[in-house]
């Protein structure tokens, strides 16, 4: 149970990391598009 805890916190940790970076986009289309990235990934592995 130990290994599927930690990888459930690295994948945490990265998509906290992602909406950082988008927090800190000033280009409205650049944030968009990282934006979509990211629900694109979200959902990639909902279906995984």
């Amino acid at each position: 149970m130990g290994q599927i805890d930690s990888q459930f916190k690295a994948f945490i940790r990265f998509i906290l990391d992602d909406i950082k970076e988008l927090q800190t986009e000033t280009d409205e289309a650049k944030r968009a598009a990282k934006m979509e990235k990211i629900v694109e990934n979200l959902q990639k592995t909902l279906e995984d």
